[in-house]
Formats: C-alpha cells, sequence, structure tokens
C-alpha cells in the first residue's frame, strides 16, 4: 500500500484518479493546486505525489522541485499533456519517477504504482541488507549479496574469531586487503595493530629490512633505528600482500620467523617475541608455484590452515548495482551528489568484462562522478576503455551451446534492453519501435527480470539504485 497525494485542479479527474487507487488498496488524498499540495506535504509523508503540470499557484514542475528539497523520500510522478512532454522529460533528469500522458490511462497507472511499490520495497531491503552487513563486517568495504559474496561472508564469520592463519587467493583489484581487514575486525586481535605489506614492493635487500627492522648502522643508510612490521603487528595481525612474490631466500626467513615465533632486526644480536597472525594474500595459483619451484611447500602449509577464495567481478554480476551505487555516494560531492546512469551508461557497464575487478570500477565511476560535473552519468563519462570494446565479455564455448529455447529467451531479453538503451529508457517509444503494445514490453520485461535488474532503472527516472 502506498501513500498517495494526487494533485489537479480538475475535481472529476482528481476523484476518478483517488477512487482508482483506492480500489487497489492505496491511501489517497486530493489537492487542487500546488501550494496546497505543498502545504500537506509539511503536515504528513507521502510515499507518492501524482501531480499536473499546469496548476494555479504552484506548477507541477516547482512543487516537485520544491518536495526534492523538503521530502527527498517522496516520489513524484507527473501528468502532462503531449504539448508538455518535453518538459516533463526535462523534470525527469531532475529526479521526477516518471510521467503520464492525458487523458491518464486507469491500467498505467496501476502499473505505475505496482512499479513504485516494488522499487521502493527493493530499496528498502537493499538499505537493510547494507546496514546488516556493515554491522557483520567492522565497518570494512566489503559489498555484495550475491551468492559468491554471502558464502565469502559465511567462511568470513567462522574463520575471523580464530588465530588460523589465512591464505587469500584473487585477481588483482578483487579486494584481498578488505578481506584480511575484515578478518581482523571479526578477530579477538580486533584492538591491537592491523599491518600491511606488500612483498613485490620491497627488493631482497630491503625487504627484511622492513620484515623484522633494523638497528643503525647495520647498512648503508640506516640512519637510525627501525622498528619492522613484524614488531609493528605484535598481538595483531600482519598482512602479507603478494607473498608469492617473496624470494626464495626471503621465503627461508619468513619459515624461521613463524616457525620460532621470534625476529632478529638488521644489525643487532637481540631476539624479539612477536605474537602476530598471519594473513597471507596473492594472485598466483600456489600450489603450480610449489610444483614449479618457485614457493617452498613447507612455508605454505605453515601460513596456509584456511584458504579463502574472492571471486572477480565478472562471476558476481549481481553485485554490479550495489557497487556502483556505493562509489558514485562515495565519490559524489555532498552539495551536488550525482543523481544517477542513464540507461547507455548501465548497459556500458554491465557489458564489461572488468579485468581490474572491484578496483577498475572503482576507478571508473570516480572518473564518470568528476566528468558529470554532478549530474546524471551518461556513456560519454565512462573511461574509453568501458565504452569502447576492449574487455567487453566473450561467451566461453559452454555458452555458445545452450538448448535452442534458452538461447531464444537470452537473445530476447539482450535485445529487450539494447532496445531499452537506445530509447533512453523510455518504455513507451521502446513499445512503438518494437511494434507491441506498452503493456505487452511491461510483461516481458518481468517475464526476463529486468523489471527489478538488481536495483538497474527502467527509465531515466528511475536512478540506478537512488
Amino acid at each position: 500500500m502506498l501513500k498517495v497525494l494526487v494533485v489537479d485542479d480538475e475535481p472529476d479527474l482528481c476523484e476518478l484518479i483517488a477512487e482508482e487507487l483506492k480500489e487497489e488498496g492505496h491511501d489517497v488524498a486530493c489537492a487542487a493546486d500546488g501550494a496546497q499540495a505543498l502545504s500537506m506535504t509539511a503536515e504528513s509523508d507521502y510515499d507518492v505525489v501524482l501531480t499536473d503540470v499546469r496548476l494555479p499557484k504552484m506548477d507541477g514542475l516547482t512543487l516537485m522541485r520544491r518536495l526534492r528539497e523538503r521530502a527527498p523520500a517522496t516520489e513524484t510522478i507527473v501528468m502532462t499533456g503531449h504539448a508538455d512532454i518535453p518538459a516533463a522529460i526535462s523534470v525527469l533528469k531532475e529526479g521526477a519517477f516518471d510521467y503520464l500522458t492525458k487523458p491518464v490511462r486507469l491500467d498505467e497507472l496501476g502499473i505505475q504504482m505496482t512499479r513504485l511499490e516494488t522499487y521502493r520495497e527493493l530499496h528498502r531491503d537493499l538499505t537493510d541488507a547494507r546496514a546488516k552487513l556493515a554491522a557483520t563486517t567492522g565497518g570494512s568495504e566489503l559489498i555484495g549479496h550475491s551468492p559468491e559474496i554471502q558464502r565469502l561472508m559465511k567462511r568470513l564469520a567462522a574463520v575471523g574469531p580464530s588465530d588460523a592463519s589465512v591464505v587469500i587467493i584473487g585477481e588483482s583489484g578483487t579486494g584481498k586487503e578488505l578481506v584480511a581487514r575484515a578478518l581482523h575486525d571479526r578477530s579477538t586481535r580486533v584492538n591491537q595493530a592491523f599491518v600491511a605489506v606488500n612483498c613485490a614492493a620491497f627488493p631482497d635487500t630491503l625487504l627484511e629490512s622492513e620484515l623484522f627492522g633494523h638497528e643503525r648502522g647495520a647498512f648503508t643508510g640506516a640512519t637510525g633505528r627501525r622498528v619492522g612490521r613484524f614488531q609493528a603487528a605484535d598481538g595483531g595481525t600482519l598482512f602479507l600482500d603478494e607473498v608469492a612474490e617473496l624470494s626464495q631466500a626471503a621465503q627461508v626467513k619468513l619459515l624461521r620467523v613463524l616457525q620460532e615465533g621470534t625476529i632478529e632486526p638488521l644489525g643487532s644480536d637481540r631476539t624479539i617475541n612477536v605474537d602476530v597472525r598471519i594473513v597471507a594474500a596473492t594472485h598466483r595459483d600456489l600450489r603450480k608455484e610449489i610444483a614449479e619451484g618457485r614457493f617452498r611447500e613447507d612455508l605454505y602449509y605453515r601460513i596456509n590452515t584456511i584458504e579463502l577464495a574472492i571471486p572477480p567481478l565478472r562471476e558476481r554480476t549481481g553485485d554490479l548495482p550495489v557497487l556502483v551505487k556505493h562509489f558514485v555516494h562515495r565519490f559524489s560531492n555532498p552539495k551536488s551528489a550525482t543523481t544517477g546512469l542513464t540507461w547507455r551508461a548501465w548497459n556500458a557497464l554491465e557489458g564489461y568484462a572488468f579485468p581490474g575487478n572491484v578496483r577498475e570500477l572503482m576507478h571508473a565511476i570516480e572518473h564518470a562522478v568528476l566528468l558529470s560535473g554532478g549530474g546524471r552519468i551518461d556513456f560519454e563519462h565512462l573511461p574509453s576503455a568501458i565504452k569502447g570494446t576492449q574487455g567487453r565479455r566473450a561467451p566461453s564455448n559452454a555458452e555458445t551451446m545452450l538448448p535452442l529455447g534458452e538461447a531464444m529467451r537470452a537473445f530476447e531479453r539482450s535485445y529487450l534492453l539494447r532496445a531499452l538503451a537506445d530509447c533512453d529508457g523510455k518504455r513507451a517509444v521502446t513499445a512503438s519501435s518494437l511494434g507491441i503494445s506498452r503493456k505487452n514490453l511491461w510483461e516481458k520485461l518481468r517475464q526476463y527480470g529486468v523489471a527489478e535488474m538488481e536495483g538497474a532503472p527502467l527509465s531515466p527516472a528511475d536512478e540506478l539504485l537512488s
């Protein structure tokens, strides 16, 4: 049920719409002009305001803009004659949910209300899910509700409280350090230090000093005493990123420290006891590295009590809308927050393989937010790699041999999405271009799951996860 305010200076039309919506179970009130409507929204909260464009005292477009300032949770649907359609389209860009042309068809009105109910329900579910996620990840930025990420979350919940050594496997950009931090946040060491070191960033001559520290004069350039990462992480967690890049000599020294639980800073004869939990990460297959003689098997078993695999972004596409919204919010200026994505931009993101995974997506959204200048992100604002053909998903052999029925469904779904994108998400225009009714188009969208699309919009008014 929605709480609806109908605003129109034609009493008969207002009453007709109100009666129709009441029969569908909605709570409906009416206002005769924009000023009265604004006053009513100040006294009571409404889910949606259904307003005519041309109104006495205050027109519908001004009303919508005032509502965006005073009641941002209230959605607006604009009713307009054909002559005012350009004005209605312009207001979509300012955040209206959608528009209806006069004379208003009651079946289309019902569809809009159903869409709005679904949209608000999904928005509530997303908000609840993100709140629960934040509560269970200790403030880390692991984001997603796909089955793959949920399985990872369950393993984190089981492994986190222990002191077991963990190896995190994942491609570059998947968020291995975030998983390591999530493990630390769930552990009994949460109030102690989390120290990260990239094993690939230091040559052997410096890595030992970085890990174990050194005394003044230990080597040329050692002008003072330095505490190593192991000692800095004492009592907490030491994250060894890209552990497979360690040389054989460095692996031997690391193994000895892990076996004995002590370190000796360079240039010192002191032995220092350290208590750290080791979390390592790599994008390589360590078993293959062992087989080819590049990684010590005894070190592998010392650091790998538990192995956690992070799926690449291309295997968790259901998380794409959630991640996009997160990064749009993160990089937007609060004073001129980006309002969402156009269909063309969304389709380009959805069709891109993201070889750089979540990190590449983050940089792409930051790039787009900057170029959009606080407006809606369009195709032209995306990085050239996403706009081009490089990195597009190529179907595997298994995908090209789908049963005929599945292949036809996949083609029709893809064709509908392309048609919507070409028509900038306008369903009436899309239906006309396809030679089908708007109702038929809506039914097909629902049939193929496009109506919800994990929070993606059906029109420019439906801002991506807004």
